[in-house]
């Protein structure tokens, strides 16, 4: 019954909000090139359903190779900086200043060493990028964050850095890890929308691309369904990685526990 409830009430809420947009555009006559009323975007979206759906595609794939690398390069990072303090002082900054370098001024910079032959390649890799610190900043804080009793229970037994960080330290991060990476997908998604418009027109074919060409040909209501789209995209990451989170920590730690209750 309340994971019923849970379900409900938001999408409840979306349909009073979506009734009142309806409402307010009919009623006041907006032109729909200010604002379509969600009749409208719906129109287009089914007008447009097949070209959408394959820039949702395209935008989603992208998304999902950039954070996979950043995933992978991240954990590796992680572990290094776990198991040297030299490494961690070493490296850590640059993390840092990668992290707060604006991707809309490094994405034409990529594009152009990459090369727009290979578009799919750049965008993932500067979905990536944009991923890549706070997968890497969870991951650090949660293998920091394992319990020193268990740790100095392990060298007493002359268990090896390797098992200690296999039955110890990745169990304590995995938590961390997760949120991490659900932060990590949403804003590579934002990534690889803002590496589409600095692509320029023509180069890619995702759903930045679509809502750029309908803006311009004053399409609202296909830009309106684009941009919903987009938003579809990002929940659905974010609900995939939810999913697998309450996966891998409903039987033991706490967090999954607590929302079973």
């Amino acid at each position: 019954m309340k994971r019923a409830l849970d379900i409900a009430i938001p999408v409840l809420l979306a349909l009073a909000l979506l009734a009142l947009w309806e409402a307010v555009v009919r009623l006041r006559e907006i032109p729909p090139y200010v604002l379509p009323a969600p009749s409208a975007i719906a129109a287009a979206l089914c007008a447009n359903g097949s070209s959408l759906a394959a820039a949702m595609a395209s935008t989603l794939l992208i998304t999902v190779k950039g954070f996979l690398g950043a995933l992978f390069a991240a954990v590796l990072l992680a572990i290094l900086f776990s198991q040297s303090r030299l490494a961690e002082k070493a490296l850590y900054p640059y993390a840092v200043i990668l992290q707060v370098t604006p991707v809309v001024a490094i994405a034409p910079l990529i594009l152009i060493w990459v090369g727009f032959e290979r578009i799919d390649i750049a965008l993932a890799l500067i979905a990536g990028i944009i991923a890549f610190f706070p997968i890497l900043a969870s991951a650090v804080q949660g293998l920091k964050s394992a319990d020193f009793n268990l740790l100095d229970l392990a060298r007493l037994y002359g268990a090896t850095k390797l098992q200690t960080l296999w039955r110890i330290q990745l169990p304590a991060a995995l938590p961390g890890l997760l949120t991490g990476m659900k932060t990590g997908a949403v804003i590579a998604l934002i990534g690889e929308v803002t590496a589409e418009f600095a692509a320029g027109s023509g180069t890619a074919s995702g759903l930045a691309w679509r809502i750029a060409e309908a803006g311009n040909r004053l399409e609202i209501a296909t830009l309106f369904a684009a941009v919903a789209l987009l938003c579809a995209t990002g929940v659905l990451l974010f609900a995939l990685l939810s999913l697998l989170e309450w996966a891998l920590l409903r039987r033991w730690h706490e967090s999954a526990i607590a929302r079973q209750l």
